[in-house]
């Protein structure tokens, strides 16, 4: 178990260290603003997109990760399912896992990581995607939703905040 925990601590100080350079470095600082998202995940979501700017929009972002309900229409009628979990799996489930994060959570802001920059602007953008996504949470609950459910629309949310400051984060 040792050897597990050193093995996981080493590949997580090279994600780290991934995290820092230049390219990436932007990105990341910017999605940690969002609570749930550490450096790791941060890095993650940076590195699996590959670029938000290639998502015309946030909605395009969330199908790409398979964070959208599933439709089944004929003519008039429609019926919304689960969601389509036709996309990237890996990204989908670090979304989703961050979302967690947001039942119970303050609505104020994160504070600044040591080294963590930030523009003031994607930061307010951030701090409103964190007051929203805590308050849908909380309405939710207070709906009687089911919390698998419930984390699963944050997620969905959470996936549109992600790319909304990833774009800020990269200029566009």
């Amino acid at each position: 178990m040792r050897e597990a925990d050193a093995a996981k601590a080493a590949l997580e100080a090279k994600v780290k260290s991934l995290a820092q350079q230049p390219r990436w470095k932007p990105t990341c600082d910017a999605l940690k603003c969002l609570k749930g998202i550490d450096a790791v995940t941060a890095a993650s979501i940076a590195c699996e997109a590959d670029g938000f700017a290639r998502f015309a929009t946030a909605s395009g972002f969330a199908a790409w990760v398979g964070l959208v309900p599933s439709e089944h229409s004929s003519g008039e009628s429609r019926f919304r399912g689960g969601i389509t979990k036709a996309g990237n799996k890996h990204l989908r489930k670090l979304l989703v896992e961050a979302a967690w994060h947001y039942k119970g959570a303050s609505r104020s802001p994160k504070d600044l990581a040591k080294g963590q920059v930030v523009d003031a602007a994607t930061r307010r953008h951030a701090n409103a995607g964190v007051r929203r996504l805590v308050d849908r949470r909380r309405s939710m609950d207070d709906a009687g939703k089911q919390s698998s459910v419930a984390n699963v629309a944050v997620a969905r949310e959470l996936a549109c905040w992600c790319w909304a400051v990833g774009r800020m984060a990269e200029g566009a």
